[in-house]
Parts: C-alpha cells; structure tokens; sequence
C-alpha cells in the first residue's frame, strides 16, 4: 500500500467522521426545537383554557423546564441541542444542504441566516441555564428593537419591510406544509404508511399553525412602523393571545396551539426521518 493510497483512506475517514459530527449536530437540533415548540403549544393551551399566567413563547418554555426536576441539567442539553442547530445550518451555507436545490444560493442565504437565528437563541438557553437573563418575554424584546429601528433614519422603512419579510416568511411556511414541500428532506423510504400519515398530518398542521403565528406577528410589525408606535409590535406570546380576541376567540388559539405541538412532534420525526 503505497502513501497515496494512505493519504486517501484518512482523508475518507475523516470526512466520515465530519459527517457523522453533523449529522448528530442536525438531529439533536432538531429535537431541541422539537421540545420548544411542543411547550410552548402546551402553554398557549392553558391561556386558551384560562390559564392568563401563562407566558407562550421560548422564554415561557425555557421557564417551564427549568421548574422541573434536573431542569438545570435539561435547559444545558437543549442550548446545546440548539447550539448543533446553529452548526448544521452553518454547514448547509458553507458547504450545501441535502436536497435537489440545496447547493443553490437561495437556499445558502437562508441557511445562513438560520445559523444566525439558532445561534442567538441557543446564546439565550444556556444565559438563562448559566444563571442570567436569557428567558426574558419575547414581546418585550420585540417591542424594544421596534422602538430603537423607528428611531433610526427611515426607521419606518425598516421595520415596515421586516414587518413584511416576515409576513411573506409566515405565508412561505404555511405554503410549503401545506403543499407538503417537506417530504423532499425525509427518508420516506424507511417509514410505515402509518407513520408517513402520522407526519403528514403534524407536518401540514404544524407547519401550517407555525406559518399563521409568523404572519400575524409581521403584520403588528408592519401596523407599528404604519402607526409609529413601537408597542403595537407583538412577540409570540403577544401574538398568540391576540387570537383570543378574533370571532372565533380562545378556539383559534386552542386551534393554533395544538398546531404548534404537532409541529414540535413533527420536528422530532425529522429527526428520526430527516435527510441531514
């Protein structure tokens, strides 16, 4: 065996072993994200059944773990389960994402502002885990970088067309669920017809309920640049509860709610399923 032969074979193993670091990156990602977005249903459950205490967004879910036994513990795994997000992401940037078009700059740029996303909010798990300030309300958060972006030159502009970004973001995702665009990134070779089902329904449901809270939240953006009045801008929780105040009242949001479980369900499938 001559030293090309060598140099080959290590870089082979080696190159197998970046994928599996990856792989077990993507999927513990994906079940961090799975574990939020079920708690944060359940929680926007109990606002609809009366529950007004209740905080529904990741601040509120990082709360609620933390009460638990071991949540210390727990709180460190999922900001690192994030934290491999975060890194699966910026691979896909770097390097291309499974999938037909996932080597397209499109799908880089978005690959690489979800590394940015998942870094800030595996940034705010572990802060909160290490003792800080990391499980703040999301709206007021919200509310405050509305105020600062509408202080700033065409401040309007600014918030009005990140209002819209994410109202087109929110109708995107609602659109691919709903046209089941996910099936391209599972292994559906490897599951039952039962399962498939299962993941169809969580998928399309999830999918479609995560999208409307998306939509909602870009349109109190768009109605506080409109308005110049940062306090109309809404976080999730905000924009959860302002389903209440619909026709339909509480039910929407019972609706939405068990919509956003599902979708924590359905996070966990692909990372069971998922092409990573």
């Amino acid at each position: 065996m001559n030293a090309g032969s060598l140099t080959w074979s290590g870089r082979l193993r080696a190159r197998r072993a970046t994928g599996s670091v990856r792989d077990g990156a993507a999927r513990a990602g994906l079940v961090a994200r799975g574990v939020i977005y079920l708690l944060v249903g359940v929680l926007a459950l109990r606002i609809a059944f009366g529950d007004g205490g209740a905080q529904a967004d990741r601040g509120g879910a990082v709360q609620e773990i933390s009460t638990k036994p071991f949540g210390a513990v727990l709180l460190w795994a999922l900001g690192a389960g994030l934290a491999g997000m975060a890194l699966w992401r910026l691979s896909e940037a770097l390097f291309g994402a499974a999938g037909r078009d996932g080597r397209t700059p499109r799908m880089r740029v978005m690959s690489a502002a979800r590394s940015v996303f998942y870094a800030f909010v595996a940034y705010s798990v572990l802060s909160f885990a290490a003792g800080g300030g990391g499980g703040g309300s999301g709206d007021e958060q919200s509310r405050d970088v509305t105020a600062k972006a509408l202080d700033m030159p065409a401040g309007q502009w600014i918030v009005g067309a990140a209002g819209v970004g994410v109202v087109v973001a929110g109708v995107w995702i609602a659109g691919c669920a709903v046209l089941r665009k996910y099936r391209d990134e599972l292994k559906l070779g490897e599951m039952s017809r039962r399962v498939r089902r299962g993941v169809d329904t969580a998928g399309v449901a999830g999918g479609a309920a995560r999208g409307l809270v998306f939509a909602a939240a870009g349109g109190f953006a768009v109605r506080a640049a409109v308005d110049y009045e940062p306090d109309k801008a809404k976080g999730v929780d905000d924009t959860l509860r302002s389903f209440t105040e619909t026709p339909m009242g509480p039910w929407l949001l019972a609706c939405v709610a068990a919509g956003l479980v599902l979708f924590g369900v359905f996070s966990c499938a692909m990372a069971r399923w998922g092409k990573v």
